[in-house]
């Protein structure tokens, strides 16, 4: 049993693929070829912005957006503990100071009563420059942006939203990737769109905060490619990954649907069972289902039950960003952090992906509730 078949999705596109990447075989414009601008027009009008700017990756699409808004050293960016190193690793690569919040422990993302709190003592503290919130939208789940967003409001910040794992997701019909400033997400082939190989997006409604990207995106591409009107950076994504994403993307909103049903069907089963905490999407909202993520004290008992099984199971996110050896100059001790804490302590993914048989999911949730 796979934990995300890529097999079984390309053997169910693999006429449209092939013929995608046999086309950019015959045209032979490898690098932004005609497909790129394609994938980012039809972005665009699947997540409702105005602007789509693909990328190599999405760790370098946080950097371009951060780039984007001139942050540097000195300045603070608010982002959650319990996360990918991606999203702290891109605050720090251009030199400004990530300054971790906690979680919410109903959703597992970024905690707005947090948030605000360490605002606010940035600010007393005077040190560094409070300059934007980088959400994360977790194992599918859109963050709270409309709290969010009020929070910025309130203290002149910009907001970014790492869309990486929340793509398909909602929030009262919005889709994510169209909130804050700019967002941004990853087509690592294990996200809910995902391609053959790395690949990543900016989304904005801002047609400066666009033209600014396109160039930072080609080593500060002004008129032509000889003509370099500030440093970017070479972040390009191949014509070949956009082919493969544009059969992806068009299958995606039968593949969201897929993945809800199962999710749906995980809930209905592990609700049975007392020592497992199920994941509940607050009402308004729709996930991606990036992830099927439980909670559990006896999260290693049931992992090697699962194990035992032939199930495979994952853990996301062992260590939080606070706890990272590469951030230890922050001072930063245990207990600083608690719900994070407590989360990254009990929480494990089953298997999840829009091609599971029926009779892989009875294996699972047997192996759990037996």
């Amino acid at each position: 049993m796979q934990f995300i078949d890529l097999h079984a999705q390309y053997r169910h596109l693999k006429v449209k693929i092939d013929a995608r990447i046999q086309t950019v075989l015959d045209h032979g414009k490898f690098i932004m070829g005609p497909e790129v601008g394609e994938l980012e027009e039809k972005l665009s009008e699947y997540v409702g912005v105005k602007h789509t700017i693909t990328c190599a990756n999405g760790t370098d699409a946080l950097q371009l957006a951060l780039m984007a808004m001139d942050i540097k050293a000195g300045d603070a960016v608010f982002c959650p503990t319990f996360t990918f190193f991606a999203s702290a690793e891109a605050i720090a690569f251009v030199g400004a100071t990530p300054i971790f919040v906690d979680s919410n422990e109903a959703t597992f993302n970024i905690c707005p009563d947090h948030l605000e709190l360490q605002i606010k003592n940035i600010i007393a503290e005077g040190k560094f420059l409070p300059k934007a919130i980088m959400a994360v939208n977790l194992f599918g789940l859109p963050a709270d942006y409309p709290k969010i967003q009020k929070i910025a409001d309130k203290y002149d910040l910009k907001v970014i939203e790492d869309a990486a794992q929340g793509f398909g997701g909602s929030i009262n019909d919005q889709k994510a990737g169209s909130f804050g400033d700019i967002a941004t997400t990853s087509f690592f082939p294990a996200k809910p769109l995902g391609c053959y190989g790395d690949g990543g997006a900016i989304f904005t409604n801002d047609d400066d905060y666009a033209e600014l990207i396109q160039s930072l995106r080609v080593h500060g591409k002004g008129h032509d490619k000889y003509d370099n009107v500030r440093i970017g950076m070479n972040s390009r994504l191949d014509t070949m990954q956009a082919a493969i994403l544009l059969e992806k993307l068009a299958e995606f909103p039968s593949e969201l649907e897929a993945r809800n049903k199962l999710a749906a069907d995980y809930n209905d089963a592990m609700r049975v069972k007392n020592n497992i905490k199920i994941f509940e999407v607050p009402d308004g909202y729709t996930s991606s289902w990036a992830q099927y993520t439980l909670v559990s004290e006896n999260r290693a008992d049931l992992m090697a039950t699962l194990k035992e099984a032939g199930v495979p199971s994952v853990v996301y996110y062992e260590t939080c960003m606070h706890e990272q050896t590469a951030f230890n100059m922050y001072g930063h001790k245990k207990s600083d952090y608690p719900v994070a804490e407590k989360i990254s302590d009990q929480v494990f993914s089953l298997p999840m992906h829009p091609y599971m048989q029926n009779n892989q999911v009875l294996k699972i949730v047997n192996s759990l509730i037996s």
